[in-house]
């Protein structure tokens, strides 16, 4: 922390341990490739590292604890009125059981009536009094359900851009690899990363990059197809996983992602200003059975800077690299 000029703050120090640890891995490779690119690790980066690897957790924990509450408070509720129906149950049969053995002993029938039908209508309001406090309480379980649900989403989205980030890209990467095996469907990857983003970042300020950041989320999310899975990576990488998509089909929505990415024109929104133009470089790798995410996605990350040495703003596959190498 000493050498990044990190300041020694409670949050700085959560990630830094977790670093040092070396969990999460995804926050390790994060500060790594920050290091390598001699970013520097100002206020914005460091809440973003603390927001992305380490506050989220804290906030699921904390989520987790207060529905915990709320639904002890909630079962504990149901709980009693059941008691209370049970034993008021038994009270009002024990009084009709009464009625009935008055009627035997010759009691006046309009008394018996009268007694019978008090106590028919004492149950009936306290069956709707019941009834009323059941359905606040499954107002309540609602309500809960969708704390849970939006708690669910948030811990899977990136605050930033608004893409799913790690958490969601690894369950869903999960899930395709699975049905890849079971059903001998290509799945492919694709990553990119924008061109000279440390360099616009020093020269117009994180507020900026920010905007970029979002604009690139944008053009991602409208340029894969519905099934595909857009996410941020981590940094200036953003990553798409394309379910039942081969090496040349993706290679074509990574195109199509290039193309729209350097035809977009950008202005400051607090002044204006024309921005210059930005170009992302894009690597692409397809699944092979049996591999890790991990070995998926550093063959595409080889093709990615495969595509940087080249010049930037282009599409690299990993049949390219391979090609290169038979050479």
């Amino acid at each position: 922390m000493d050498a990044q000029r990190v300041p020694p703050t409670p949050n700085n120090f959560h990630v830094w341990f977790n670093y040092a640890l070396g969990a999460p891995p995804a926050l390790k490779r994060a500060i790594d490739i920050l290091i390598g690119n001699k970013r520097k690790f100002d206020v914005h980066t460091n809440r973003e590292l603390f927001e992305s690897y380490v506050g989220s957790k804290a906030s699921d924990e904390a989520v987790a604890f207060s529905v915990s509450q709320q639904l002890h408070d909630v079962m504990a509720s149901a709980q009693r009125f059941l008691t209370e129906a049970i034993a008021e149950n038994r009270d009002h049969l024990a009084a009709i059981s009464d009625v009935a053995e008055q009627t035997e002993a010759g009691v006046d029938p309009k008394i018996l009536v009268e007694s019978l039908m008090r106590e028919l209508a004492n149950a009936a309001t306290r069956a709707t009094q019941l009834e009323a406090s059941f359905n606040e309480k499954s107002r309540e379980l609602d309500t809960i359900r969708e704390s849970l649900l939006q708690s669910e989403a948030r811990a899977k989205t990136d605050t930033l851009t608004g893409l799913a980030n790690r958490r969601a890209l690894e369950e869903f990467f999960r899930e395709a690899q699975i049905a890849a095996m079971e059903q001998d469907d290509p799945v492919s990857i694709l990553l990119i990363d924008i061109d000279h983003f440390k360099r616009f970042n020093d020269t117009y300020g994180h507020g900026v990059g920010d905007q970029v950041l979002k604009l690139m989320a944008t053009v991602l999310r409208e340029r894969v197809r519905d099934f595909d899975l857009p996410a941020r990576y981590g940094g200036e990488e953003l990553i798409a996983v394309c379910p039942r998509a081969n090496l040349a089909m993706t290679a074509e929505i990574a195109e199509r992602i290039r193309r729209a990415v350097a035809e977009c024109h950008m202005r400051r929104r607090s002044t204006g200003e024309a921005l210059p133009g930005i170009t992302v470089s894009i690597g692409v790798a397809q699944f092979r059975g049996g591999e890790t995410m991990a070995d998926l996605i550093d063959r595409c990350d080889r093709a990615l800077y495969r595509a940087k040495d080249q010049g930037r703003n282009r599409v690299v596959t990993e049949a390219e690299l391979e090609s290169e190498a038979a050479e």
